[in-house]
């Protein structure tokens, strides 16, 4: 699959990745890391939990319902007002039809990025994330990722973006694989949010 051999290595060292496609999950995900930002996968995790446990039968909520739930009650499951601020964006998203999830579905990668972060609290490294773990789109490097940029640096001495780029463009047509890779290579050091899916 690749012609680098630190790759070569790591592939022989960590178990194969299962993308899913989660795209019927679309919402979900994106409220998901919206709660993760800036949090450690444990304490995400928990405040998560809390949040849909506010709803009906502890059940993942429906858009109408996150925007009739009063943001103070939200808070309670540990969420700030920005974040609740982003989750009812999302929740919106959906219901005025901003996102799609057929059309989403057809779109070219680069055309799914535009739609997402069109609403507010999802930027591109969100989006990207999306395109590998949600929608399973098979070419899709992050630069924005911080774990991805420690991994290269730790394993190929670059630290230039633009090189880290032109690196990247060698995995093509299998980038998210390599992704998954590089984050796999940090399991013993830093954990990166991407690794919890």
């Amino acid at each position: 699959m690749f012609n680098d051999p630190v790759l070569t290595d790591l592939i022989k060292k960590y178990p194969k990745p299962h993308f899913q496609d989660r795209s019927m999950f679309l919402m979900r995900e994106l409220i998901e890391h919206i709660v993760s930002q800036q949090l450690s996968v444990k304490a995400a995790d928990t405040i998560f939990t809390r949040f849909v446990a506010l709803f009906p039968n502890k059940k993942f909520p429906s858009p109408k319902q996150i925007l009739a739930m009063e943001d103070e009650k939200i808070r309670s499951a540990g969420l700030s007002f920005s974040k609740i601020n982003y989750i009812k964006s999302v929740a919106n998203a959906f219901i005025s039809d901003l996102i799609d999830i057929e059309k989403i579905r057809k779109q070219s990668d680069e055309e799914v990025i535009a739609e997402l972060i069109q609403i507010k609290g999802v930027g591109r490294w969100t989006a990207e994330m999306i395109l590998i773990f949600t929608l399973k789109r098979p070419d899709v490097f992050s630069i924005g990722d911080l774990g991805l940029r420690n991994a290269i640096t730790n394993l190929y001495g670059v630290t230039d973006r633009n090189e880290m780029l032109r690196l990247a463009e060698t995995w093509s047509p299998h980038r998210s694989t390599a992704c998954w890779y590089l984050w796999r290579s940090l399991e013993n050091n830093t954990k990166t949010d991407s690794l919890k899916k």
